[in-house]
């Protein structure tokens, strides 16, 4: 058994697994109501489901970092021991599904001191730098080697070292024996569930984990994004915000040159995430709201005439949209690292379904938004936002705005951004965001919202765009907060009066109207040297950002956060 080095001394892990400092985000209870009412069949099929959701947790434990499941071993042996240190650490690893992450201040954390953070998490071959990453596809190119470099540039694959090459191994081949063992779990979920468009996909989506054919996901992918009125909910998320190497390619001239002579688009990296849960009607009739006027905003994107977007102006959107009852968020989508996601709208713009025909879905996480303790939250608001606004702020409004962000990431150019390399997703999460603010107007006025919810949503967009530090460019999600704020202050669509934020609420959806229009601009030129300029330019922390910061910082002690899963649990042990 490999031996590690506990990094994170007694005193830092008693407070960072203090109450005070960890978040808990609490899933479905076993004795849940919305798991007593499925009928028998989805009861038995949701044990599968979670079951099938842990094991993809264990693939993509070796996706992130190799030594994850070493290290998971190895403080499980140091607990048996009575190892008081081994036990603390093990909340944190369980809590961020992995052994370096990132806390909500962006500070690093690193639970063993001989294993740093690698730029090509676990998918590249650990001492494999950048550079040497870039001469050796550079060579093979010359040697007329484009299908191997093909399969090492896409997002499906775990990189090797071939002698003094590299390989890519696709992640169904590499992980064969696990993904067998979800495939056969979907089987059994599809042999109890009840409803029959479920079962066609979880077929459909144990087929294409048996053998490593792209065309297989896109099958899957095309039929889970049609699900609409389904007891339940299993996902196998797929995105790639974790891999900082493969964007790198398009950094050096030559082999940017090399790869655009033999049409090859490098895409980062898959990471798989398992979410389960049950579907709440009442929530997800809510969002359906918004979809009668998605080809409505398709026509009013920035230069809709110049690019394909996948909301046809003038056709049914195909988008279904669902609110979730949490029981597991594993792996890539459960990980607690520095935040967690609300929501996705999926398959990203890489897959295959896109293009025979497949739709997207948006599923948001219910548990998850939640606010758990409102008395922080006025705490918050008396500190940082002018009173006389506060009338203005709604928690169900960060929801709405939610809604809008990721119907937005249906709207705007399908091809360019992957050109953009390292900035691919912080452009992409930017036009998301001010999609979903630039729009607030029209569907005030097409009635979608009242002037009341309109004020709500720009005003609660605004307060809540501020963070406790400045992140890292790694943090897709959260550098564009910091460039919006920059553009949005530059345009007085807020101030900082008296050390609290005032809201312009007329100038907001013209100022985000106008970024994104150049967001938009970036994305079809899908120029690398001008998305780095904008992101420079606009990725600037004021002093005013560093106020608020410092105010938030001292309501807000949390460091880190965790998953609740009750539920989950007991339904893995039956």
């Amino acid at each position: 058994m490999t031996e590690y080095t506990l990094n994170l001394s007694m005193e830092e892990l008693e407070k960072r697994t203090h109450k005070d400092y960890l978040m808990t985000k609490k899933f479905l209870k076993a004795d849940a109501p919305e798991y007593l009412e499925l009928d028998d069949g989805d009861k038995l099929a949701l044990k599968h489901l979670v079951r099938a959701a842990n094991i993809i947790e264990k693939i993509n434990m070796q996706l992130d970092n190799a030594d994850n499941l070493p290290f998971k071993e190895y403080l499980e042996k140091e607990i048996k021991s009575g190892n008081r240190q081994a036990e603390l650490t093990k909340i944190l690893f369980d809590a961020q599904k992995g052994i370096n992450a990132i806390d909500t201040m962006s500070n690093p954390i690193f639970l063993a001191k001989e294993v740093p953070a690698r730029p090509g998490k676990g998918v590249y071959p650990a001492d494999l730098s950048k550079e040497e990453f870039h001469s050796i596809l550079i060579k093979m190119l010359k040697e007329g080697k484009a299908d191997k470099v093909c399969s090492i540039l896409t997002q499906r694959s775990v990189v090797e070292r071939e002698g003094d090459e590299l390989i890519g191994i696709d992640y169904v081949d590499k992980f064969r024996d696990d993904f067998y063992n979800v495939a056969d779990e979907l089987d059994k979920a599809a042999s109890y569930s009840t409803n029959p468009d479920f079962n066609e996909y979880l077929k459909l989506q144990s087929a294409a984990l048996r053998k490593a054919d792209p065309m297989l996901d896109a099958y899957a992918d095309k039929k889970w994004a049609s699900l609409q009125d389904t007891p339940l909910e299993f996902t196998i998320t797929r995105e790639n915000y974790a891999d900082e190497m493969t964007g790198t390619v398009v950094e050096n001239p030559e082999l940017k040159e090399l790869l655009d002579q033999h049409n090859i688009s490098p895409i980062p990296k898959d990471f798989l995430g398992g979410r389960v849960g049950i579907v709440n009607k009442k929530g997800t009739e809510a969002l359906m709201a918004i979809k009668e006027y998605l080809p409505i905003l398709a026509k009013n994107m920035p230069f809709a005439d110049e690019y394909e977007q996948n909301i046809k102006p003038d056709s049914d959107a195909k988008q279904t949209m669902v609110d979730v009852d949490m029981v597991q968020a594993a792996g890539d989508v459960g990980e607690y690292r520095g935040g967690i996601t609300l929501a996705e709208n999926l398959p990203n713009d890489d897959k295959l379904s896109l293009t025979i025909g497949g739709g997207r879905r948006n599923v948001y996480h219910r548990q998850i938004r939640f606010i758990s303790d409102m008395k922080k939250l006025q705490e918050r608001l008396d500190e940082i936002l002018d009173k006389d606004q506060h009338k203005y702020y709604l928690d169900e409004a960060d929801h709405w705005f939610t809604i809008g962000h990721e119907n937005a990431h249906s709207l705007g150019p399908r091809h360019g951004s992957e050109k953009l390399g390292k900035y691919r997703n912080i452009i992409e999460e930017n036009k998301a965001d001010m999609g979903s603010l630039a729009f607030v107007d029209l569907l005030c006025e097409l009635g979608m919202y009242t002037e009341e919810q309109r004020k709500e949503i720009i005003v609660t967009t605004i307060t809540d765009n501020f963070l406790k530090s400045k992140p890292t460019y790694s943090q897709a999600h959260r550098v564009r907060t910091v460039m919006q704020n920059k553009y949005l202050a530059e345009r007085g669509a807020y101030e900082i009066i008296d050390g609290k934020i005032h809201v312009n609420i007329e100038k907001v959806v013209p100022a985000a109207k106008e970024m994104l229009a150049e967001i938009v601009r970036i994305q079809i030129d899908g120029d690398f040297e001008k998305a780095e300029k904008y992101v420079a330019e606009n990725f600037v922390w004021t002093d005013n950002m560093e106020l608020i910061a410092q105010k938030l910082q001292k309501i807000s002690k949390t460091l880190n956060g965790r998953l609740e899963t009750e539920l989950a649990d007991k339904l893995a042990l039956e």
